[in-house]
Order: C-alpha cells, then sequence, then structure tokens
C-alpha cells in the first residue's frame, strides 16, 4: 500500500467538511465570525532531517513547515501542540529546546502542549499540529484553478535542494556567503505568512512549495482539473543558486523538483492586482496535470516530479 493508498482510506472516515476530503495542506473549522485552520506535519530523522543536523535547525524546521501550510490558507498563527520522541541524548533535547525557544520567539506563535515518548536508540519523530485564524470568508484552496489564470510563485525556487547538496557533501561552494545563503534556506525556512494573507482573499488556488515546485503543480492541476503549463525559464533562482549550479536546464529541473522551498504556489485571474512581490512562471490551461514549456517549445517532464512519500 503506498501513501496516497492510505490517505484514500482515511478519505473514507474524514466525512466533516473541515477536512476538506484530506485534498488540501490544512483543515478550516468554522470558529465563531471566523475559521479556525489546523495542520499537522512530521519530520523523521534520515529522512526528513539529516541525523547530523543541528537540533536547533530541526527545531525550527519543525515549527516552519507547519506555519508554511497556515501561510497557503492566509491563516495567522495562535499556537502548537507538539509530539516529541526522546532517543535517550540529553545534549540533542536540550539544542532542541533551545532551537525551539528561538523559533517560538521569532514567529510569536506559543507551545500550548502536546506528548513526549522515548523510542530508544530508534529514528526520532517529531510532530506538531499548528493552529491559526483566518479572517477572511475565502480561505484559498487548492481546486480553484482554472483555464487562464496565472501561475506565480512568491521567492526564489531551489535554494533548499541546493542547501541539502551542500549539507551531504555532495556539492561544495568555495565562496562562503554563497554556501551560508544556501545552508540557510535547507536548514532555516521562512514561511510566507505576510504574503499569504495579503493573497488570500485575491487568488484562485494557493499551497506551499513543500515536496516540489513540478509535483506540488500536479496537485492544484488534479484538485482544479486543469493544466498547469509552467516556463521553465521564469522559475526564479536566485545568484547564490546560479553561482553554485550554473543556469541551465539541469539546474532549473533540479530546482523544480527538489522541494523544501517552503514558497507560495498560487494561480489567480491574469486581471487582478496582487499585493506582494511575486514571479509569473505560467498559465492554466484546459487539460490535466502539469506540462513544461522552454524558449516557447514544449519540453518532457522529469521522470520524478518531486519528493514522493513511499
Amino acid at each position: 500500500m503506498t501513501e496516497l493508498d492510505f490517505i484514500d482510506q482515511l478519505k473514507i472516515l474524514a466525512t466533516h467538511p473541515a477536512a476538506r476530503g484530506l485534498s488540501d495542506d490544512a483543515a478550516v473549522l468554522p470558529f465563531g465570525r471566523h475559521k479556525l485552520v489546523m495542520t499537522h506535519d512530521m519530520l523523521v530523522e534520515d529522512v526528513h532531517f539529516l541525523s547530523t543536523a543541528d537540533p536547533a535547525d530541526v527545531a525550527w524546521k519543525l515549527i516552519a513547515v507547519n506555519l508554511s501550510d497556515l501561510a497557503a490558507k492566509g491563516a495567522k498563527p495562535l499556537g502548537m501542540l507538539m509530539g516529541y520522541s526522546r532517543a535517550g541524548d540529553d545534549t540533542w533535547d536540550t539544542a532542541f529546546i533551545l532551537g525551539l525557544k528561538e523559533a517560538i520567539t521569532h514567529f510569536c506563535v506559543p507551545l500550548l502542549g502536546g506528548d513526549t515518548v522515548s523510542v530508544g536508540d530508534g529514528k526520532r519523530t517529531l510532530a506538531l499540529t499548528a493552529f491559526g485564524e483566518a479572517k477572511g470568508h475565502i480561505i484559498p484552496a487548492r481546486c480553484g484553478a482554472a483555464p487562464g489564470h496565472s501561475i506565480y510563485v512568491t521567492g526564489n525556487i531551489g535554494d533548499a535542494w541546493a542547501g541539502l547538496q551542500l549539507a551531504t557533501g555532495k556539492a561544495h561552494a568555495s565562496d562562503m556567503e554563497t554556501s551560508a545563503a544556501l545552508l540557510r534556506a535547507y536548514n532555516r525556512p521562512q514561511p510566507r505568512l505576510d504574503a499569504g494573507r495579503a493573497l488570500s482573499s485575491l487568488v484562485s488556488a494557493m499551497m506551499d512549495v513543500s515536496d516540489g515546485l513540478l509535483l506540488d503543480a500536479s496537485r492544484i492541476a488534479s484538485a482544479s482539473g486543469v493544466n498547469l503549463e509552467i516556463d521553465l525559464d521564469r522559475i526564479p533562482l536566485s545568484q547564490s543558486y546560479k553561482a553554485l549550479f550554473g543556469d541551465d536546464e539541469e539546474a532549473r529541473m533540479n530546482a523544480a523538483t527538489g522541494g523544501d522551498d517552503y514558497q507560495l504556489l498560487l494561480t489567480a485571474s491574469p486581471e487582478t492586482v496582487l499585493p506582494t512581490e511575486l514571479t509569473l512562471i505560467g498559465k492554466c490551461r484546459p487539460g490535466s496535470g502539469v506540462s513544461l514549456v522552454q524558449k516557447g517549445e514544449r519540453i518532457s517532464l522529469p521522470e520524478t516530479l518531486g519528493f514522493v512519500h513511499a
């Protein structure tokens, strides 16, 4: 059974409207005059973070990836519940707590409770439930894109993938500034909370980029019943990324499939004036799935669109 097969079976149980059919990044529950947005993500050692990672960075990332889901719904974070597995390393645990405190202070979101367990010599598994308040009457989902709508992303794509290559020794940067910038993008992602709140009532679909730009675009395409045509040359790359990997088709494809960007991917009517800095990367067309163009010509998709869970 694949992860998708398992989720399909869970969908039979998750019938409450707030669950959005388990086809979105978060649940949306009516909460007085507003709406409560809830999300839950897990990080597993040697799957989502390296066993050699700084525990403070792991703590930051655990919070950031959950807040990124709230950002995609335009929600203001209200609080968090954490599940933590202890592996018998007090030094690691202490460093994690220091990183957790730093992230809590930075993002101004309180830790309200949770649970801890001991895993002995097992792999650490960390979990966080984050919830926030969305004041608008429109909470963007993956399913609103329509033919003719434009496709945008915030920020740059690929820096986190580049940082992972540095962290695992698969790449080496001679310039310290380049190395630091890319490692920071991988270790300390910045959820686009302000941008999400500014955009949420104006977009037709929105989600964060976690598993790879092309794979997450295919999820919007599937939910919306359209084709997302992305121009490979328009995908925004940072100067640090280009300094290390160049700007050719291979470099751009790696950026588009790498994942861990935690930027916002969104669609909107081309007539809509959007109040934040974005890069136009393509257009929604009739059809299905995601497609790629370069220099005006259709090109083949890579074999893998992004990080696929087993």
